[in-house]
């Protein structure tokens, strides 16, 4: 994406919300946001089950450590992709190029630690699945469990791609040059402004002598030359 800072232009524009939703940085973000809800959506609804107990236990070989991690990696994926929504609504807003760079650097850096959580979730999750015991309660949630799995595994690419593209935006850095098309020439060999001249043509009337020059003599009145 082509722009003047961190790939957006000048502060002050108009918002369109179809332009916004169509770019593909939304439009990653959003999968993001549904892939999180997916994950601990599934888990919260059929991830406890009864397992050789009345009571209820992670699906995932009765490990509660990984039940509790992917909930947790999800609800915060959630609300952090709730937040760089909004951020991105508000970014061409935002007039300091300082602040634009903060922006675009923590949206980076969440983005690349996020996906290694959702790996390292993804991993968790599946070594937690393979060694638990079939029983028809697990059996019944299944699907729950393989689909919070398969999710982790979409979660890893989409916050990679976001990751990427922040970086993107971090490497456009700001074209100074947006700035000063009031002040410089368009032109690569363009040249300071100089300062406002008048007509070019003097006028006669407005012309003074030099001081002390109208009523100067040659010589003094009442003074003579000695005579040697």
């Amino acid at each position: 994406m082509e722009g003047a800072s961190f790939g957006a232009g000048r502060a002050g524009g108009g918002f369109d919300p179809i332009e916004f939703l169509k770019q593909p940085q939304t439009i990653v973000r959003i999968l993001s946001w549904v892939f999180s809800i997916v994950v601990f959506g599934s888990i919260i609804n059929e991830g406890y089950v009864n397992i050789d107990s009345p009571e209820l236990h992670c699906v995932y070989n009765k490990n509660e450590g990984a039940c509790n991690y992917a909930i947790s990696i999800g609800i915060i994926a959630f609300f952090a992709c709730v937040f760089f929504l909004i951020l991105d609504i508000n970014f061409p807003q935002i007039s300091s190029v300082k602040d634009r760079k903060r922006a675009v650097l923590v949206d980076m850096g969440f983005s690349a630690f996020w996906a290694f959580l959702w790996f390292v979730c993804f991993c968790f999750l599946a070594n937690q699945w393979q060694r638990t015991p079939y029983s028809p309660a697990v059996d019944q949630a299944s699907d729950a469990a393989r689909a919070a799995i398969a999710f982790s595994f979409f979660s890893i690419i989409t916050w990679v791609v976001m990751a990427v593209m922040a970086f993107q935006r971090f490497r456009l850095g700001t074209d100074m040059s947006l700035f000063a098309t009031d002040q410089f020439g368009s032109g690569p060999n363009g040249e300071y402004p100089g300062y406002p001249t008048g007509s070019g043509i003097e006028s006669t009337e407005t012309y003074q002598s030099p001081p002390f020059t109208e009523n100067a003599d040659i010589n003094p009145k009442g003074y003579q030359a000695p005579s040697y």
